[in-house]
């Protein structure tokens, strides 16, 4: 048996035993999810199958949890594989970067930070979000996945995102351990190509009244937040379009298929970008971004980065 990292117990019968990892077992794990093979994984440690897989097991039984499931013929990894895998790139990514340090060969390696955007904010905003916070703190790799922020939540429940960006709160209903950062909020203001906001800016609000519209879908809190004002101003637009992502809704925008509402925060770069013009704000309706992180206080450098830019450059300018 490995006897790299063994438990070491403590004389002292109140202090509780440190649990440690056993590297060798954690190399292991490692190649064969890298490899995706338990047979190549084996040919390049030089030992056999069977001595592999009999140490991948016994590396799950103490974890406590499977880290490989089968798919026909092949091994893919769980969700706690996932996490594990995770973190053994991470280690044995730092074990490279110490041996090329201390044979004075160039590391260079950059931080790497893995954000999620929900697919209804909007890629101006989230772009003002990244860029100066990466700016500030060096060399950054940064990997952005969209989707939902449901489905967002969940890989960040995974450890495969370290921060979500979102407009909304995460659901009590969604089983997240989670804590909510509010980064800003912008009132909302409405925009159209250049005829159509000469035929709607007179009379606004109630020039809406019939407008042609381009509008979240009714799952989003900016949707639901505008519906509720158009029934207080007992305006009645006509939805000519539904959009999960913020950034199509503004293409078809760009076209003249109607107006749009998008934060007024970022009101100058939406009319340079789009071609499009201003037709008025609404104050009752805000838009707010959340970055939302397993972890109450952030330590990640990369996000506490991008939350003070946020704070400070975006939202920090009205």
């Amino acid at each position: 048996m490995d006897k790299l990292a063994l438990p070491v117990r403590s004389y002292r019968t109140n202090v509780l035993p440190m649990e440690w990892v056993n590297y060798h077992h954690l190399l292991y794990f490692w190649l064969v999810a890298r490899e995706g093979s338990l047979a190549r994984a084996a040919a390049e440690l030089r030992l056999a199958q069977s001595t592999v897989s009999k140490q991948i097991h016994l590396f799950e039984h103490v974890l406590g949890h499977d880290l490989f499931a089968k798919s026909g013929r092949r091994l893919v990894l769980t969700e706690s594989g996932r996490v594990v895998y995770r973190y053994a790139d991470e280690i044995f990514g730092l074990g490279r970067e110490m041996l090329d340090t201390l044979k004075d060969r160039p590391v260079g390696r950059p931080l790497r930070v893995t954000v999620g955007i929900a697919d209804v904010v909007p890629k101006l905003i989230a772009e003002r979000v990244l860029s100066p916070a990466l700016q500030r703190i060096g060399p950054v790799r940064l990997v952005c996945k969209e989707d939902r922020s449901d489905r967002l939540l969940a890989d960040l429940a995974l450890h495969e995102l370290d921060v979500v960006l979102t407009d909304a709160l995460a659901s009590p209903n969604v089983k997240v351990r989670a804590f909510n950062h509010l980064l800003g909020e912008s009132e909302i203001a409405f925009f159209g190509r250049a005829d159509l906001a000469t035929r709607f800016r007179r009379r606004f609000p109630g020039s809406l009244h019939g407008a042609p519209m381009l509008l979240p879908t009714e799952n989003t809190v900016l949707r639901r937040s505008l519906d509720q004002w158009f029934e207080a101003q007992d305006v009645r637009p006509i939805v000519v379009g539904e959009f999960e992502d913020s950034a199509l809704l503004d293409v078809f925008g760009l076209q003249g298929a109607g107006l749009f509402p998008a934060p007024a925060v970022i009101a100058k770069e939406i009319e340079a970008q789009y071609k499009v013009r201003s037709i008025g704000r609404v104050p009752e309706v805000r838009e707010r971004l959340y970055a939302v992180t397993v972890e109450r206080r952030i330590k990640h450098p990369a996000v506490v980065a991008i939350c003070e830019a946020a704070r400070t450059l975006v939202f920090g300018e009205q």
